[in-house]
């Protein structure tokens, strides 16, 4: 049994992705078959004994795609994916500058002189370069014996075309038998011009779905520096064995996972961690693979190569949540399944039944009627149901402040009952600041440049939130010395100064007095970091250094909670700064001390027992949970990856547009379906009415121009029903 993932070409939708699939599950030999939309790749399990890689590809070219099964790397298949939406983009923009001329000429100057050759020469274009997608998948579709969205618009649309290029070259026909040779060529360009730019919406949101997984793989650097009998060696990452020694430099990204073995520094595990204080590592620390160097350097002994490092699984489980994700038939293939067969059959049996009926011009008057109910039928309500709606809701919550991915977002947010929120970034703002320095009687205001000074030379992660609260001159310090691990000192005027925590400074002899300390230990139960400051052999006093929680935390959270979702907080960070802020906030449930994959396992329990879970983050560190989640929430202050991945993005990174957002994602999903539930009662109605229903009862015919023009009212009245998303 072989098991592989491989790039899938061409496709342009969701209903691409469920051809390929049912084609692949049709093949003999194939055990699984998976295709993925969302990254373009199919997950395959087959037996290589009953049929090759050759005959699956081959299987899937006769489809109208193809399986990319020569080596291709990342970034040659991103390029094809980035050609295949700017190709549909362009080929929306030339339709729509067509199709507006014939619109107006169609609909309002019917009768301007050589208006069907004009509008002729502008709808030929649009079917038969801008939109021959459609007539290709058409075709591949009933090769294989189905039946989709792209069906029912080739079939129309080819038929208003054909019949109105008749009339346009051949008039007297009809003429002569004293029918008006209408044409309907504003119906086959506008209904493909809607249709492109359902299409364009769609891959333009799906063409960044890889983006993230790029970013993430970006995190591991391609080269190191090994040390070899005391030689450095430049490497590739992927080169290097178990047990080699890499030398790390200040600033740069740790490239495997491993232990040190020399040296010491501060090391940024924000991404692992989702905390923004850098963690010490000395002797025999773990260090991990895409975490970033401070200031020292440190050699550290390689335990997993790159294909086993933590960021490795990340990159892993990420890819492998999206993949699982399986695309979501769009309601409006899963009506054209249907709908399709029906309206030929229809078609069909409305041309021989005026055929053989006896009446005046039986075979004429049959075509006719067949050519009305392809015309009412032409699927421009359909096609406009559900684009008007997003692109609504789209603009509607940009103005609101926030962005939606597509549509599978919106159908997604309507079944949230349980919301994940990250702590650092998410509820809290993510930046260590001083919230308040507690100071002793022994401290003066000359004090405060010694300190200022004093942190201004450290290289400490929370220097620089001491010296940003104090912002004082800045004094020259004698005889500065750093003491790794505890904290810094120095004289000034002859006075010597030290910062760093509560241990050392009693181990260098100094003493704190019982009240002093009960406010230090305070300050620790609600999760802050306490530092201590001295001259001489007297505490000045500590600080209390804390994340500070947003404004409209609290606020948010309880409007989430009144609607009835269930709201859990999941951090990386300690038990008790945790378990202080959720109780600040109104949270009762609480993850703490919480790795990538612990995040995302939390979710899976959650959804094996029917919640339907949001996730809501802003770092690295969650880009796993956000691809496990039902829906995937990004703050616009966070990390580039967590919004790529995300399918909706909170651009002032406020909680409070949570709710609104769920709010309008209920409601667009709403009017989709009204949408979709009017254009189908209109078809239920109107193609009876074209198949001539009512003439043996009432000698009522309805003409080819008055199903043109309803099935254009159909089509204002799903446009207007959008709109009212704006409100």
């Amino acid at each position: 049994m072989k098991k592989k993932e491989i790039p899938v070409d061409g496709m342009s939708c969701a209903a691409c992705a469920i051809s390929i699939e049912n084609t692949l599950k049709n093949t003999p030999g194939v055990k699984v078959a998976h295709v993925n939309y969302a990254n373009h790749a199919a997950t395959l399990e087959w037996e290589e004994k009953e049929v090759s890689l050759e005959d699956l590809q081959n299987h899937v070219r006769s489809t109208g795609y193809d399986l990319l099964i020569a080596d291709i790397t990342q970034e040659e298949l991103d390029e094809k994916q980035k050609e295949a939406y700017l190709n549909v983009k362009k080929k929306t923009i030339y339709a729509g500058i067509l199709a507006l001329p014939v619109f107006l000429i169609g609909m309002f100057w019917m009768n301007m002189p050589y208006g069907n050759y004009i509008m002729w020469a502008l709808t030929t274009p649009i079917l038969l370069v801008f939109g021959n997608q459609f007539f290709k998948n058409a075709w591949n579709q009933t090769k294989n014996l189905t039946a989709n969205m792209d069906t029912l618009v080739a079939i129309s649309t080819g038929i208003a075309y054909l019949y109105s290029s008749f009339n346009t070259f051949f008039p007297e026909y009809l003429s002569q038998k004293g029918i008006a040779p209408h044409v309907y060529f504003e119906a086959a360009a506008v209904i493909q011009f809607f249709i492109l730019l359902g299409k364009t919406l769609e891959a333009g949101a799906k063409a960044g779905t890889g983006e993230a997984l790029r970013k993430l793989m970006g995190l591991q650097p391609n080269d190191l520096t090994v040390l070899e009998n005391d030689k450095e060696i430049i490497k590739k990452t992927n080169e290097v064995r178990l047990g080699e020694k890499v030398l790390i430099k200040p600033g740069q990204k740790i490239p495997l996972d491993g232990k040190v073995i020399e040296g010491e520094s501060y090391v940024n595990e924000n991404m692992l961690t989702g905390e923004p204080i850098p963690v010490m590592k000395t002797l025999d620390s773990k260090v991990f693979a895409g975490t970033i160097n401070q200031s020292g350097s440190f050699v550290f002994e390689v335990e997993k190569v790159s294909a086993n490092t933590l960021l490795s699984q990340i990159i892993s489980r990420v890819k492998e949540a999206q993949g699982s994700k399986a695309p979501v038939q769009k309601l409006v293939d899963k009506i054209a399944s249907i709908f399709v067969p029906v309206v030929l059959l229809i078609g069909l049996i409305t041309l021989l039944v005026w055929g053989f009926s006896g009446v005046e011009e039986p075979w004429l008057r049959g075509m006719l009627a067949m050519v009305t109910v392809f015309v009412i039928a032409c699927p421009c309500a359909l096609g406009l149901a559900t684009p008007t709606a997003i692109i609504t809701a789209m603009g509607r919550g940009a103005e609101m402040g926030f962005l939606i991915k597509d549509a599978e977002s919106l159908e997604k947010g309507v079944k949230i009952d349980t919301i994940i929120l990250d702590k650092t970034g998410t509820i809290t703002e993510g930046k260590p600041k001083v919230s308040t320095f507690r100071q002793t009687q022994y401290y003066n205001s000359a004090d405060a440049k010694a300190l200022y000074s004093l942190e201004k030379k450290s290289e400490h992660p929370l220097a620089s939130a001491i010296s940003a609260y104090l912002n004082e001159e800045l004094v020259t310090i004698q005889n500065f010395k750093s003491i790794t691990g505890n904290g810094v000192k120095g004289e000034f005027e002859g006075k010597s100064y030290k910062i760093g925590n509560l241990k050392w400074l009693k181990n260098e002899g100094l003493g704190l007095d019982e009240d002093l300390e009960a406010e230090a230990n305070q300050a620790l139960e609600e999760g802050a970091i306490v530092v201590f400051a001295a001259k001489n052999e007297q505490i000045l006093g500590f600080f209390k250094i804390a994340d500070q929680i947003k404004e409209n935390s609290k606020k948010a959270i309880s409007r989430l909670q009144e609607m009835g979702i269930e709201v859990h907080m999941v951090t990386g960070d300690q038990q008790k700064t945790a378990s202080y802020i959720a109780s600040q906030v109104g949270i009762d449930q609480v993850a703490a001390s919480m790795l990538p994959q612990d995040k995302s396992q939390y979710i899976k329990t959650l959804q094996a027992k029917g919640k339907k879970v949001a996730m809501v983050g802003d770092g690295i560190n969650d880009s796993e949970a956000l691809s496990v989640a039902d829906l995937s929430i990004a703050m616009g202050q966070g990390t580039d990856i967590a919004m790529d991945i995300a399918e909706i993005t909170l651009v002032h990174s406020d909680l409070n547009h949570i709710p609104q957002a769920l709010g309008l994602t209920k409601k667009t999903v709403k009017i989709i379906r009204q949408n979709l539930f009017w254009a189908f009662i209109y078809n239920v109605i109107g193609i009876p009415l074209a198949a001539g229903v009512l003439f043996p009862a009432f000698g009522f015919l309805l003409n080819p121009m008055i199903a043109g023009a309803a099935m254009a009212l159909s089509s204002v009245s799903v446009v207007a029903n959008s709109l009212r998303l704006r409100k």
